[in-house]
């Protein structure tokens, strides 16, 4: 009490010791505060506790009915048949379906080798399988080693072919759909996708296309992410425990209820005649991915995800390519619901409850309400209750509900369960740029089509990092590479407001203050991940 009486009695002293004119604001602000901020304010905390307390059902009932169906529902192979596929003499390879396998890459200096030798180490026999890299390099150099790269493994009997084009258009999306117009993409039945830095195990396809093959409302099979990198520095950490909860939860709920999901862009196979259905690959948002899904899903075709099989992956490491990564994962779901919401209001060819489903629980409250009351009620709404104090937030939307909605999250990656701090402060920092980019994304406005491909680095070890780091260094002093002003802003107000708390408030907000400015001066002086600036 005593420091908190010194603390005061200081901030008190040194308004009153200097200029009148901070009196006078001071008796404005007083004046100005009740009978026009606090019912804005007010307002605002309401609209976020609405927005909470829809996150909080969503997530308990997608977690209650992921833990019945682990505890008491039917296996994956009880709800659909699975039949292995054995070699015939008579018949020979014949009995396999065609599959074509798509690698599209930008620039993959780093894991161009390591995508193409898994594909290329696929267990399906050779005449069975076509491999297409899509190639969309601008580095000639680049473009160079991944055809050098593909002419060695046809020379070992691969049916590999290695794509061009003369323009970027589209990006992925437009990457994939120019690779479907050749003849012998066309002849292929089903088509597995993987990104660049992607290494799915040799079964892979033995494990996913008996699932398609024998059951034929299903139109897509999604296999789990494993992330290689994940200890790599505590970043790496975080998008683990945000990803495996995706994975989970997020993705096994909406198979086993709905028998739809979002697609993950990578590590699936297509029925071929699914995509085709649904109007193939279209570039208009940056989700191209979950824009088909969505497609197909309104044609009836349903989708199983498989957390049993997991695919090796990498996660971004620096901070300025994972936040271009979350730029286009918020930014383009809140567009694409904009543009699909009346055709799925419309369509008649799936039940009333699956539209409920995907409009309310897959868009609206997770790829928009969670990102935006994330930033708003807990970097927004909080901190500025501090100076109103005719406003008081609930004690349930500022400690049980964050409390229950974080364990969830953690149960996912029980290791990392010390972590939860961290990880709070963590998705609050990201909120801010995920609420932007929603807001980007539903408004149509600057950035909406913005499309970075993520920096990925494969097996580069520790000296590979130190040159980067030292090259980057090298590159001199500049504010939009090592600075990020809003963080830094926000890290001001948030400090500021944490010590009026400290010095008048009653609730301690103060804790949570603190700890979010400094994780906004952390990320805001750059220093996260593995390419941080040097001392």
């Amino acid at each position: 009490m005593l420091r908190l009486s010194t603390f005061k009695n200081v901030l008190e002293s040194f308004i009153a010791g200097g200029d009148d004119i901070i009196v006078y604001i001071m008796e404005i602000w007083t004046q100005f505060r009740g009978p026009v901020v606090a019912p804005l304010l007010r307002i605002l905390m309401y609209i976020s506790l609405a927005m909470s307390i829809m996150l909080f059902i969503e997530k308990v009932y997608m977690s209650l009915v992921v833990g019945h169906n682990y505890l008491f529902g039917r296996k994956t192979e009880k709800r659909y048949k699975w039949v292995e596929f054995k070699n015939d003499v008579e018949l020979g390879n014949s009995i396999y379906p065609l599959v074509l396998i798509q690698i599209p890459m930008f620039n993959e200096r780093e894991v161009y080798q390591l995508s193409i030798g898994a594909a290329c180490g696929l267990s399906w026999p050779t005449d069975r399988i076509v491999i297409q890299v899509l190639d969309d390099s601008t580095d000639p150099i680049i473009k160079d080693m991944v055809e050098m790269e593909c002419q060695k493994w046809a020379s070992k009997g691969t049916n590999i072919h290695y794509q061009v084009r003369d323009n970027r258009k589209g990006y992925k999306a437009g990457a994939l759909k120019e690779g479907l117009k050749h003849q012998y993409a066309n002849e292929c039945e089903y088509v597995a996708i993987f990104d660049a830095d992607f290494q799915p195990e040799s079964d892979f396809l033995r494990k996913t296309i008996p699932f398609l093959h024998h059951n034929s409302q299903l139109g897509l099979v999604q296999a789990r992410w494993k992330f290689v990198n994940s200890d790599e520095c505590l970043m790496t950490r975080m998008q683990e425990m945000s990803l495996n909860y995706h994975f989970k939860v997020e993705q096994e709920f909406g198979s086993s209820s709905h028998a739809f999901f979002g697609f993950n862009g990578t590590a699936g196979v297509w029925r071929m005649a699914a995509l085709n259905e649904a109007g193939g690959w279209k570039d208009r948002t940056t989700v191209e991915d979950m824009d088909l899904a969505v497609r197909a899903s309104l044609k009836g075709w349903k989708f199983l995800y498989l957390g049993s099989i997991k695919v090796k992956n990498e996660l971004p490491s620096v901070f300025k390519a994972y936040r271009y990564q979350q730029h286009r994962w918020s930014c383009g779901p809140a567009n694409l619901f904009r543009k699909m919401v009346y055709d799925i209001i419309i369509n008649d060819k799936v039940a009333l409850l699956k539209k409920l489903h995907v409009i309310y629980s897959f868009f609206f409250v997770r790829k928009i309400v969670a990102h935006i009351v994330t930033f708003v009620l807990y970097c927004v709404v909080i901190p500025a209750s501090v100076w109103v104090p005719e406003v008081e937030v609930p004690i349930w939307a500022t400690i049980y509900i964050p409390t229950i909605i974080t364990i969830l999250n953690a149960l996912g990656t029980p290791r990392s369960f010390y972590l939860v701090v961290f990880w709070i402060v963590f998705e609050n920092v990201m909120a801010l740029h995920r609420t932007k980019a929603t807001f980007i994304g539903l408004l149509e406005t600057q950035r909406v089509n913005e499309w970075v491909v993520t920096e990925k680095h494969g097996d580069a070890s520790k000296a590979k990092l130190a040159t980067s780091q030292r090259r980057h260094s090298r590159l001199g002093f500049k504010i939009s590479e090592r600075l990020l002003l809003l963080e830094l802003c926000m890290a001001v107000i948030l400090f500021v407001s944490g010590c009026y708390d400290l010095a008048y408030g009653k609730y301690y907000y103060y804790i949570y203050l603190y700890l979010q400015a400094i994780a906004f001066f952390i990320m805001g002086l750059g220093y996260v991940g593995t390419l941080v600036p040097n001392s």
